[in-house]
């Protein structure tokens, strides 16, 4: 980790140096609030993530990076100022809690072997021990819940076929094991039914159709849930608690997933919630008193939880402004723990007790070194590409501009294809904007977030359409008016790094640099060498990267054979 944060502050500092050329005046006053931060400063900031609530609501357990590396703690949920305890102590693999157990102190968590995102479930007993439970050699495994009677948990694993997740239950008395659901067609395991009798899998056909399967456990029957030919997508959301109605999320006649309800028995549907925005996910407490949505608005994740009892929305005190990054319900259903970031705000836990609906703060994780007045927000804008579809965007202006001023900027590009910038932190960026550059975070066509239409207007135009939009926030950064023409450039890492790569090589007049962040060089050498457990999502870029499997690419692929193209600068 110390190598990487190293490599990091190096590039960045070429890049500052290399687009500054100067040094650029405040216009402050020694006295003056403003201040300028080192990336030593940004990067000491604690990252907090995951986190379940124990099962007698004492505490909180939760991951964080105090000492460089993820690690659990735990916290007293009724003195959120109190000391942190630590309960594993790793100095290699980053470990993430999943889940507490149902009558004791003891928990799940996952890890992997140093990075090698083969992921296994762990058995957290006490501070001196711990257990494997998924010890298969070479595979992965993902934890899918708790039976209602909470006397087994749901695990998925492909140690049976490398490309195919099956699914699993894991009895607590003895932690052995049996196979629930033998996945031999690529299906996505999407949840299972209290009584434990249906399984709900989904077929992703192609990218904008995916079909609901119920298995039978009894009979291993499979039965297509609204079979449709249409391009509209159906997820699994949930059971009721007597396994009649399921829910799921749709798009069907709509740009946006919304959610339903549907009677088995009956096949009667009825919309439960429904906005001009997508519903990103939606889960059940244990008990199915509360019903938690999470709706992606415009780029920010919104938290809305609705208390089926009562048949009302729960009103929160003292909702904190931003993105929500988790939420999870007690299994008392009194307590729900849940983590906020923002553009300038770093990711933070807070409980709620939601009898009254009141909220308090868990964690303070920015850096005591830098003041969150000095740090900015990202302002979502639309500009014009060149076809006039309007583009959506993370605006991050500098404090300090002074009048006359030309300062330099990048153009922020998401991975993917697919992807989304969204509202929420990073230390990068506010290190460049506390350091005078403006930074535009593009959410190009084929972005999700947006409608399908939006999404799909870049299929098998990848790395030409998606990428003229990314060129063209180069207008709107100089109809600011302070932006040097001269001094624009493009940063991103993934499919981002990618489109990096592309701008230099095939839009060389454009950019002044290029910062490419573990960027695809070479796609159809990364289309072959995807993980076995992605066989999917390989099925997926398949079909918005090319005509005809493996053979003709309809996007402009950026092979290693370009680089001689690019005679720009380029970090990488």
């Amino acid at each position: 980790m110390k190598n990487h944060e190293g490599l990091f502050m190096k590039w960045v500092t070429f890049v500052l140096i290399f687009l500054s050329a100067c040094q650029f005046a405040t216009g402050f006053s020694e006295d003056s609030p403003f201040k300028h931060y080192s990336i030593e400063q940004f990067l000491n900031t604690k990252n907090y993530v995951g986190g379940v609530i124990s099962f007698d609501d004492s505490k909180v357990i939760f991951s964080s990076d105090e000492t460089g590396i993820f690690n659990i703690y735990s916290k007293d949920i009724q003195n959120p100022k109190g000391e942190l305890k630590s309960l594993t102590a790793s100095d290699d693999s980053a470990i993430f809690v999943v889940s507490t157990f149902p009558k004791d102190d003891r928990f799940l968590y996952t890890s992997d072997g140093a990075g090698n995102e083969l992921n296994h479930i762990f058995l957290w007993e006490n501070a001196q021990s711990s257990r494997d439970l998924t010890p298969y050699s070479g595979a992965k495994a993902e934890f899918m819940g708790w039976s209602q009677d909470l006397n087994s948990f749901f695990f998925l694993s492909n140690h049976r076929d490398p490309k195919y997740m099956d699914l699993y239950e894991m009895e607590i008395e003895d932690f052995t094991s049996k196979l629930l659901f033998k996945n031999e067609q690529g299906f996505e395991v999407d949840c299972i039914s209290p009584d434990k009798r249906s399984i709900i899998v989904r077929k992703i056909i192609k990218n904008n159709n995916y079909q609901l399967f119920l298995h039978d456990v009894a009979t291993k029957g499979l039965k297509a849930i609204m079979p449709h030919a249409e391009d509209f997508c159906l997820i699994g959301a949930g059971f009721s608690l007597d396994s009649k109605t399921l829910y799921f999320m749709t798009n069907e006649n709509d740009e946006f997933y919304f959610l339903c309800a549907y009677a088995l028995e009956s096949g009667h549907i009825e919309i439960l919630e429904k906005y001009d925005w997508d519903i990103k996910s939606c889960y059940f407490s244990h008990y199915g008193k509360y019903r938690v949505t999470i709706v992606n608005e415009d780029g920010c994740a919104v938290l809305k939880v609705y208390d089926q009892e009562a048949q009302k929305p729960v009103q929160f005190t003292g909702m904190p402004e931003g993105n929500i990054t988790l939420a999870k319900i007690s299994s008392s259903e009194k307590w729900m723990l849940f983590g906020v970031n923002n553009c300038d705000s770093p990711n933070n836990l807070y409980v709620c007790h939601l009898p009254d609906g009141s909220i308090h703060p868990f964690t303070d994780s920015l850096s005591p070194d830098i003041d969150q007045r000095n740090l900015v927000k990202g302002e979502v804008i639309r500009y014009p590409s060149y076809d006039g579809l309007m583009i959506p965007a993370l605006y991050y202006k500098p404090k300090i501009i002074e009048s006359g001023q030309k300062i330099p900027a990048l153009i922020w590009v998401h991975g993917g294809p697919g992807g989304q910038s969204c509202v929420g932190y990073s230390s990068l960026i506010q290190y460049l904007v506390n350091h005078g550059y403006a930074v535009i975070a593009v959410n190009n066509r084929g972005s999700s977030g947006y409608g399908k239409t939006f999404y799909e207007a870049a299929d098998r135009k990848h790395g030409e359409a998606d990428l003229d939009d990314c060129i063209w926030a180069k207008k709107f950064l100089i109809s600011t008016g302070y932006v040097d023409a001269d001094k624009i450039g493009m940063i991103g890492g993934s499919y981002g790094g990618y489109m990096t790569l592309a701008a230099l090589a095939f839009r060389p007049s454009e950019m002044a640099v290029g910062v490419d962040l573990f960027g695809l060089s070479n796609w159809i050498s990364t289309l072959k060498k995807i993980p076995a457990w992605w066989e999917y999502q390989r099925e997926s870029l398949y079909q918005k990267l090319v005509i005809r499997k493996k053979i003709r690419l309809i996007l402009k692929v950026f092979h290693l054979s370009f680089m001689q193209k690019i005679s720009l600068n380029l970090f990488w």
